[in-house]
């Protein structure tokens, strides 16, 4: 199972614990701007906006503008996607370990040591 280019670029924005703060807050009040997450978070107006561009990138905020705001909003989307991603490979991965397992039994036989 390959890891799409949509799904590495929302893994690498979440990699950011101050980003997944910001998506969290964004969740949590439908909507916010660079100023009012600032004064959620302990760095600066202009790193949340540096923050913000990352997550825009990765497809898991929307902007628009509003007078002079500009109001984020997150994007489900990419997350659910990705979500579908992690858990196709954990799946593959089961399967995997799974007749891992079977064969190492079948190695054994009944009662017996591994050779």
């Amino acid at each position: 199972m390959a890891l799409g280019e949509q799904e590495g670029a929302v893994l690498a924005a979440l990699a950011d614990p101050t980003r997944r703060r910001v998506l969290d807050l964004l969740a949590a009040h439908g909507e916010g701007t660079a100023t009012t997450l600032a004064g959620e978070l302990p760095v600066s107006r202009p790193a949340v906006i540096k923050h913000l561009a990352v997550l825009d990138r990765a497809g898991l905020v929307a902007s628009s503008r509003r007078g002079r705001e500009v109001r984020y909003r997150v994007r489900p989307e990419p997350l659910d996607a990705t979500a579908r991603w992690m858990s196709d490979l954990a799946s593959e991965w089961d399967g995997r370990l799974d007749a891992l397992k079977r064969l190492a039994e079948a190695e054994r036989g009944p009662g017996g040591p591994v050779a």
